[in-house]
């Protein structure tokens, strides 16, 4: 049974999602994520005006008549949502947990495609691959991506990206539009990215918590790394210890710009304070003219 609590959490999230996905932005959205183009659909025999280019040398030397190749545009998109379920996602300070941020990005995501007609899948992964939801059309499919979100409890609670983006090279062939939500507190992910984005076109979502940054001067300070259930101390009063956990913290965040940069893919950062629509939108906006 679901909590009731959790329940009104997730008619919540579907209300706001919903109604976030205003005109202007599915408008973005369907500007800049386009069906693949044409795909190939048949051979047929060459008729008067036909375009030569379109000519099928190998099956016309093979039957001895012309025949040429019939396309047919592809409309609509894949979108797939790799979402980091793991310890580190708990945190958060003022604004909500990084875990409840990219649960809402993860749903304005599901009700822009389903708007624009297009798949939605999701791969919930910590250190392991926990979940996978195949794409799907429609608002239901929207709601159950939803209810996972909020309800789902993974075994692992260590992160390994690689694993979930290896995983979706493997299941998904054809090409689709990837949305890796994730703090990216994770090294050794870089191949994965290199070979998924040779198909597939990778958006990475870094979800942060500013106050992870700074420690506060309150002199000793309990530090719990969320994913091993380690503590240690530290001397909040002394500067060398602030100044070298920040340069700790600043080097892990930017890390991963440098990996998705190497990779030939966009990385959006998204504080727990952000607005979604926001930042979703001026990516979008980006992105558009960026392609034209």
């Amino acid at each position: 049974m679901i909590p009731a609590q959790v329940i009104q959490k997730i008619r919540r999230m579907h209300i706001k999602s919903r109604r976030t996905v205003s005109g202007i932005m599915a408008g973005r959205y369907a500007s800049v994520f386009k069906g693949s183009g044409i795909e190939f659909e048949e051979v047929r025999e060459y008729c008067p005006g036909d375009d030569v280019k379109s000519i099928d040398w190998k099956v016309s030397a093979r039957t001895g008549k012309t025949f040429v190749k019939k396309y047919r545009e592809e409309r609509e998109s894949t979108v797939m949502l790799l979402v980091d379920m793991s310890g580190s996602l708990e945190f958060g300070t003022f604004s909500g947990k990084k875990l409840e941020k990219a649960a809402e990005v993860a749903a304005v995501l599901a009700f822009n495609a389903v708007k624009n007609n297009d798949k939605v899948g999701v791969v919930f992964f910590t250190d392991q691959v926990e979940k996978y939801i195949p794409p799907k059309k429609g608002s239901s499919h929207v709601w159950r991506v939803i209810q996972e979100l909020f309800t789902f409890r993974p075994q692992g609670r260590g992160t390994r990206i690689a694993a979930g983006v290896d995983y979706l090279s493997r299941i998904m062939k054809k090409r689709a539009f990837v949305f890796i939500l994730s703090d990216f507190l994770d090294t050794e992910y870089e191949h994965a990215l290199k070979t998924a984005a040779r198909r597939h076109e990778l958006i990475g979502v870094q979800i942060y918590d500013p106050g992870i940054f700074h420690l506060p001067e309150t002199g000793l300070v309990p530090l719990s790394d969320l994913e091993t259930g380690q503590t240690i101390l530290a001397d909040a009063f002394d500067k060398r210890t602030r100044t070298l956990y920040e340069q700790i913290r600043k080097t892990a965040h930017a890390d991963a710009r440098q990996v998705f940069s190497r990779a030939k893919s966009d990385l959006l950062e998204m504080k727990t304070s952000d607005s979604v629509p926001d930042v979703l939108t001026g990516y979008f906006r980006t992105r558009e003219k960026r392609f034209r």
